[in-house]
């Protein structure tokens, strides 16, 4: 029986990370409640509740307290994780709320701790007489021993997995499931397929750059179109000279490479320049010269059908 009731504590039991992601999240609301009510007074007098800024903020955790921790017997990042508060003072195996001595004591250690800390800096921060210095000091002392006590308790949370707080562990409540939590199968197909395609993917990235696209389809066109007509002949130099080898267009400035096809000269001399093994896109006949159309050939010729 009792080997039983240890199984369904661990199988029960509240993982560290959900215990710290509900901290982040109280944290979170509460600069985001904070945000919202100052934007209430953006348009009075500035400065205006920096005076009565802790009691303020001690007002509006009181009133998050109410509807939280004293009703739900959880906090708002609890709630969201499906997590809440448990007394573990009590002898009852079966869930037990925190009791209403507990929420108070809760609500004291942290509101009632924070106002009393901001409150005592203001107090203390523009009095220099010997009396309210030693207070100050009193006060440093006090506040420097719950870090470190927070500190240790944090540690010991680290290895046990219980208490996140200080404030718990002194209170005797900590998290458990609000209900119980099934076993989940995860499957990782769709995990190892998405990696599987991420690493082809940059594979890819990696080697399309070190291969030269232009010549590769100037090697294919050379092995599918049969070539027609003897480099160098006047008429296939005019038939070709209607538009550039590369861009398409009527040729600007034509030039010829040493075969059969014009180019425009920006386009073959910044192809040549890009790559000093570039071939012709047509034939794949290697670069040998760069000259100008036969003076013989007359542009108005080529264009005649």
């Amino acid at each position: 029986m009792a080997s039983g009731d240890e199984n369904a504590e661990r199988t029960n039991r509240v993982l560290r990370i959900s215990q710290l992601d509900a901290l982040e999240l109280n944290k979170a609301l509460e600069q985001l409640v904070w945000s919202q009510f100052t934007q209430c007074f953006h348009g009075f007098k500035p400065g205006l509740l920096a005076r009565f800024e802790p009691e303020v903020k001690a007002f509006l955790w009181l009133f998050l307290w109410r509807f939280t921790i004293y009703s739900k017997n959880a906090t708002v990042g609890q709630s969201v994780l499906n997590i809440q508060y448990q007394n573990d003072l009590s002898p009852n195996l079966s869930y037990q709320p925190p009791s209403r001595n507990q929420k108070l004591w809760y609500a004291v250690c942290t509101i009632g701790g924070k106002w009393l800390e901001e409150r005592c800096y203001d107090l203390f921060r523009n009095r220099h007489i010997a009396s309210f210095r030693k207070a100050k000091l009193c006060m440093n002392l006090v506040v420097g021993l719950l870090k470190l006590g927070g500190l240790i308790n944090f540690l010991i949370f680290l290895q046990r997995g219980k208490f996140a707080t200080l404030t718990e562990r002194l209170l005797g409540i900590h998290s458990v499931f609000h209900k119980p939590q099934s076993v989940r199968e995860v499957g990782f197909e769709y995990m190892n397929r998405e990696l599987l395609w991420h690493g082809f993917a940059e594979f890819l990235i990696f080697l399309l750059p070190l291969i030269n696209v232009q010549k590769l389809r100037a090697k294919l066109s050379s092995w599918c179109v049969p070539l027609t007509g003897a480099p160098g002949s006047n008429s296939t130099l005019a038939t070709s000279g209607r538009q550039c080898s590369l861009c398409g267009e009527w040729p600007t400035m034509p030039h010829t490479i040493g075969c059969e096809h014009v180019f425009c000269y920006y386009c073959v001399k910044s192809s040549f320049l890009f790559d000093m093994s570039f071939t012709c896109p047509k034939c794949g006949t290697e670069v040998h010269s760069l000259q100008p159309l036969k003076s013989g050939i007359e542009m108005a010729e080529v264009s005649v059908p």
